[in-house]
Order: structure tokens, then C-alpha cells, then sequence
């Protein structure tokens, strides 16, 4: 009998894997036969190129679907959802550890599983493929095509010597790892996220390469199952687009957890010996030398667009940014649309999935949304997590906008405070002299949770002060957003109404 998805199983990996790719890429999958043109052709089929063909499917439209890997790209298969499938077991692994800070027995014994928690993450990654099989999409109606595709024309493409025609075309076809070209690094060998979740073994020494989401968030979860982990970051903080504070917090919780924290630090060479990978670090002028079993690289991705044959479709593009597109996600020819991270500068899986949408209703129904009108949120996935939406303070002060900033810290926070999750914060900025949210940080636990409610706010045009009415079930950890929108809300109070309107936690910055 097949075991239930909630339980453990005790059957091996392979069987998971078997399952995935049956799903992703069947191996005994045949190719349908082409109509004769396409409403709508996607090229990609990983977040981005999956929601366009499912939504046109559902506005009517014929539509194919083209991948020449794996169904679920890099999101589904080596990206977030194995991802944060480790991040909950190394977690689990960390509390048990602290036990003793929410009034528990720390266990005497805690022996960590590493191959368990792997095969917990192939079964799932397994459960989740089902969602966009080859079979359930050719089913809703989309025919799926796998191989190498290029374009032929400006309105039409090849797959594996099959010409597919096409009214519209869509490339989604994301990005990859970008490896820095450290002297030695590839004569010793290198894991990036396309191989690391292909480990049955937790290894001993591990340093990771890189302080964006992937790297720390990796880094932080291979430390709590026992690696002796080191993050090298060539910037004077982790997450250099977050606000300094936050990045902060992020380094001082790294240091609690025991990795040893290098940052201003450049890797310039590896080599291998003895089966151990010696890497060779340069900070300033001090040169220090570490050893270890592993190297991560997290710094960053590029785009996938070798062997398209983008000239053959007039498609504009560049080697570092990719496809280049205008506001309506249309590329320099007009028949040919861009989403996803083949063309976008944040790349997230629900930016992806909107720029998608975006895409099909411009393409199909000549509609004219644009990119730039979008409120995205993102968040990394540490502990704490860091969560972001809207503008930053340094890019308000760029575009002379003036701004007025609400903090609230978590240990402020009653349910923070009975979680024992007091490390964070909730920073709201709004335009000065009113109350129109500008942006907003956060700092939490749960902080991928939290960011929503203020995302909400902003795409409603709902004010701080509006926020601010809104009863919040307490206690929770938001209830930190309820306390900044009372800051706000103070500030409005006359003199003779101060004494009545109360201190409160929240503080204006």
C-alpha cells in the first residue's frame, strides 16, 4: 500500500523522484501534433510560463506549452519549494535546541536525521509536482511540447524539428545560477541550487558563497542540522537591498546560531586536497584561509536564453539583464511577449506568476496593465524572516518624495513576547503630511505572513489611518501593524486631545 503524504514513509527517495519526474517530464511522453498556429506559444514551463498557459487556456485560447527539462522550473524543482521544505525541518531541529526558552525540557539526545529531512522534501516536492503534471495540463487543454526550442521567424518557432506557428509568443524561460569565476572553484567542485538538494549527506564543513535570500537562508538551515557553516559576503552586510537595520539583525542572528559571519570578505582562489576544499579569503588587506568539505555559491542568477535564436525573432536582449521588454512586457517584436526571470529585475516566484498574467491579457486581449503598476511584496526566508513591500527610504529621498517612518519593535509585542519571538520589527514609511503608505519592512518570525496585510493596504489605496480602524485578533504578532497605524494616528491628536490618545508602543522615526 502506498503511503499516506502526511506520514513518514519508509520507502526510498528514488520512489519520490520516480514520481516527480514522471510528472515533470514523462519518460514515455510523446509529443502532440501541432495545429497550425497558436493563439498563444509559452516557452519555459517554469512559474511564469505554467500560469501564462493555464490563463490562456482559461480566456479559450489554443495554446502550447514548450520545456525542455523539468514542468515547475527552477521554483518547483531546485528553488523554493524544496527550499523551504529544509527550512522547516532545520527549524524544528533549532527549537528543540532552545527548548529551555519556552519553558521545555531541552531533549537529551538530539540527533539529526539528515537523510530524513531530505527524503521528507523529495516526498513533497513529489505530492506538489502533481499540481502542473504533463498530464493534468494537456488534459485542461494544453499541448505540451518537450525539447529544445529556437525560433525560426518572427512568427514561429522549432522544437526538435517540429515548426510551431504562432499569433503571440511568450518566453518564460527563467534563469540559472551565476557562478563566480573564483580561480580554482570548478577544478574543485561547487554545488549551487540546481545539485544541492540532491545531498543524502549533511556535510561537515560548509561554506557558502554569497549573502542574497539563497545563500543565507541555505546557510542558516545547513547550520541548524549541524554543518559547521561560513557565509562569505563581499558587502559590508547580507541582503544589500534591505534596509540596513534589517540586514543587521540577520547578521547578529547568524552569529547567535554559531556561523561564522565573513563579511567585506572576497573568496580569490580554491583548491582541493586530500578530498577537502581549501579556499583562500581576502578582506581589506587581511588574508585568512578556510577548509571544508563544501562549497555553496549563492550570488545571483542570469538568464536563460542560449540557443533561442532570439535574432531569427527580432527579439531585442541583453546577456546580463535578458529580454528586453517595455512597461507591457513586450519585446521589440510585437508578436513576442517576455515574464518571469528571463526579463525581470527581481526574481521571485509571485513576480513571475503576475508578470505572467500581465503578459497573456496584453497579448490576448489586447489589454495595456503594466508591470509597473504592481505592489510586490518579497520576503527572505531566514529566522528572522525579512519582508519588504513598496519603496525604501533611500529611494523616496532619490525621487524628492518626502517621507515620515513608523516603527514598532517585536519586543512590543505581546504574542511576540508569549512566542518568545521578540527579535524584529515592523517599519512603516508614509508620505509626509498624509497618511498614504509608501513602503513598509519587516522584521519577524512570520514576517512572509505579516507583509501581505500592508500589501493589501497599499493596492486598496488604504491610509494608515484607516489601517489603523481595522480590529486586529489579538494577540498576534500583526498586531505590531495595528500598532504602528496608532502611532500614526497620534501624531494627528491635538494638544489638549495628547493626554487621551496615550503613549503606546509604536514611535515615530
Amino acid at each position: 500500500m502506498r503511503p499516506r503524504d502526511d506520514q513518514q514513509a519508509g520507502s526510498q527517495p528514488d520512489v519520490y523522484e520516480h514520481e516527480r519526474e514522471e510528472n515533470a517530464h514523462p519518460s514515455k511522453w510523446r509529443n502532440p501534433e501541432p495545429v497550425d498556429r497558436y493563439q498563444l506559444v509559452v516557452i519555459g514551463a517554469g512559474p511564469a510560463g505554467l500560469a501564462a498557459a493555464t490563463a490562456a487556456v482559461a480566456l479559450g485560447a489554443k495554446v502550447a506549452l514548450v520545456e525542455r527539462a523539468s514542468l515547475g522550473g527552477h521554483c518547483r524543482n531546485v528553488g523554493c519549494v524544496p527550499s523551504k521544505s529544509l527550512i522547516r525541518t532545520a527549524r524544528l531541529y533549532e527549537d528543540m535546541r532552545m527548548a529551555a526558552r519556552y519553558g521545555a525540557r531541552r531533549p537529551a539526545d538530539i540527533h539529526v536525521d539528515f537523510a530524513a529531512a531530505m527524503e521528507r522534501m523529495r516526498r513533497l516536492r513529489a505530492r506538489i509536482s502533481r499540481v502542473d503534471s504533463a498530464r493534468r495540463l494537456s488534459a485542461a487543454g494544453v499541448d505540451v511540447f518537450f525539447g529544445e526550442a529556437h525560433f525560426s521567424g518572427t512568427d514561429s518557432l522549432t522544437v526538435d524539428g517540429t515548426r510551431l506557428r504562432f499569433a503571440k509568443a511568450l518566453i518564460a524561460t527563467g534563469a540559472r545560477p551565476d557562478t563566480p569565476s573564483i580561480p580554482g572553484l570548478a577544478e574543485a567542485g561547487y554545488l549551487t541550487n540546481e545539485n544541492i538538494f540532491d545531498l543524502t549527506d549533511l556535510p561537515r564543513r560548509l561554506l557558502v558563497i554569497g549573502g542574497g535570500p539563497l545563500g543565507c537562508e541555505l546557510a542558516q538551515a545547513f547550520c541548524r542540522f549541524g554543518a559547521q557553516t561560513t557565509i562569505a559576503q563581499h558587502r559590508p552586510l547580507f541582503l544589500p537591498r534591505e534596509e540596513r537595520d534589517a540586514a543587521q539583525l540577520l547578521s547578529d542572528a547568524f552569529a547567535r546560531d554559531g556561523i561564522d559571519v565573513r563579511l567585506n570578505t572576497e573568496a580569490v582562489k580554491v583548491r582541493a586536497e586530500n578530498g577537502q576544499k581549501i579556499v583562500d579569503f581576502v578582506s581589506d588587506d587581511y588574508h585568512s584561509t578556510v577548509i571544508v568539505d563544501a562549497i555553496l555559491t549563492g550570488t545571483g542568477r542570469i538568464p536563460n536564453m542560449e540557443g533561442l535564436h532570439l535574432e531569427a525573432a527580432g527579439v531585442d536582449h541583453d546577456a546580463d539583464t535578458g529580454v528586453r521588454t517595455d512597461d507591457f512586457l513586450r519585446t521589440s517584436n510585437p508578436r513576442v511577449y517576455a515574464a518571469g526571470d528571463v526579463c525581470l529585475e527581481h526574481k521571485y516566484t509571485h513576480m513571475a506568476v503576475a508578470s505572467a498574467h500581465i503578459a497573456v491579457r496584453n497579448a490576448l486581449l489586447r489589454g495595456r496593465q503594466r508591470l509597473s503598476a504592481l505592489v510586490v511584496p518579497w520576503c527572505t526566508y531566514t529566522d528572522p524572516e525579512i519582508a519588504h513591500v513598496g519603496l525604501y527610504v533611500r529611494q523616496a529621498r532619490e525621487l524628492d518624495i518626502p517621507v515620515r517612518t513608523f516603527t514598532v519593535p517585536m519586543h512590543d509585542v505581546v504574542r511576540a513576547i508569549t512566542d518568545s519571538e521578540e527579535t524584529g520589527f515592523v517599519k512603516i514609511h508614509v508620505r509626509a503630511k498624509t497618511d498614504r503608505i509608501l513602503g513598509a519592512t519587516i522584521v519577524a518570525r512570520h514576517a512572509g505572513e505579516m507583509i501581505s496585510e500592508i500589501t493589501v493596504a497599499m493596492v486598496a489605496g488604504m491610509g494608515l489611518r484607516k489601517l489603523a480602524r481595522v480590529i486586529h485578533a489579538s494577540p498576534t504578532q500583526a498586531d505590531a501593524i495595528e500598532e504602528a497605524a496608532n502611532a500614526y494616528e497620534r501624531t494627528l491628536a491635538t494638544p489638549a486631545m495628547r493626554p487621551l490618545a496615550g503613549a503606546g508602543s509604536g514611535s515615530e522615526a
